[in-house]
């Protein structure tokens, strides 16, 4: 029989089934389909370490088998999103390890963004303050990104003389954004205003800091409201179409549409379009 881990408690566990989760590094809430992600260590303005990593990492592997969840938000706490990988807790060991460990570590952050790319649910960042070098690729392994005025994205790796090549920078931020500017970026380790990022496309959107997270549930609902299914589909294709010929691409999207046409949310919005209502999608 197949196994389905629950909204409520995708990381069976850790996860409370009725309080939801709360760890030393985030928490985890689920209302009406939509799971929210929030980074919880303001005072540092929510560093990751090695078991946030790991933490974050699995939930959104498990993620894959959460059927009741239909979105995620990923959004920080106290007035930041994520100022990256903590540097005494992180960087400090890094330099003491061999490069096996090394390769073992930098291989889980990379899986992270793995994992957050591959979960059917369409990901929503919402982003306020600082925004910089782990925390950064998070936002831009979601699949939309909400910003505020304030938001301060960076790509700091060069700063503490690494590569840009980090979690996947090189492939998915010229994609994002073009590749002079991923290339500036990536170099500089300079921040990338909240304006700049609205015009080059990174964020889909800018709120104010108290409207910000009532936008992002927003989104989330709406998303979390239509044929998740077929969300799922777009996502799966929006991922492989980057390395197919554009006839393969249509060929992979017809498949895919044909897929779609056999779930009953296809039938469903036929019929109320047919009755003149609005339809109601159950995500099969």
């Amino acid at each position: 029989m197949k196994q389905y881990i629950s909204a409520t408690n995708p990381m069976r566990s850790q996860f409370d089934a009725h309080a939801g989760y709360v760890g030393q590094h985030f928490q985890w809430t689920f209302f009406q389909g939509v799971g929210t992600i929030t980074l919880s260590r303001p005072e540092r303005k929510n560093p990751l370490t090695f078991d946030s990593y790991h933490e974050l990492r699995n939930l959104f592997a498990a993620l894959k088998f959460a059927t009741d969840v239909r979105v995620v938000v990923v959004t920080g706490s106290g007035g930041n999103f994520c100022s990256g990988g903590d540097v005494h807790e992180i960087i400090g060991p890094l330099t003491q390890m061999s490069m096996t460990e090394m390769l073992e570590f930098t291989r889980m952050t990379g899986d992270l963004v793995t994992c957050m790319r591959n979960c059917p649910q369409p990901v929503v960042a919402a982003i306020d303050g600082i925004c910089a070098g782990a925390g950064a690729m998070m936002a831009l392994a979601c699949d939309m990104r909400l910003g505020t005025p304030n938001a301060k994205t960076a790509f700091l790796f060069t700063r503490v003389g690494l590569a840009g090549a980090d979690m996947g920078a090189c492939a998915l931020l010229p994609r994002m954004i073009g590749q002079g500017r991923a290339s500036e970026l990536l170099f500089t380790g300079r921040a990338m205003t909240a304006q700049e990022g609205l015009a080059w496309g990174f964020f889909n959107a800018l709120h104010e800091p108290a409207d910000l997270p009532a936008q992002a549930q927003a989104l989330a609902k709406s998303l979390a409201e239509g044929p998740t299914f077929a969300h799922s589909m777009t996502k799966t294709m929006l991922n492989q179409e980057w390395a197919m010929t554009i006839e393969q691409a249509i060929e992979a999207e017809a498949q895919a549409q044909a897929i779609c046409m056999q779930t009953g949310d296809f039938k469903r919005a036929y019929e109320a379009f047919a009755a003149k209502q609005k339809p109601v999608f159950e995500g099969d």
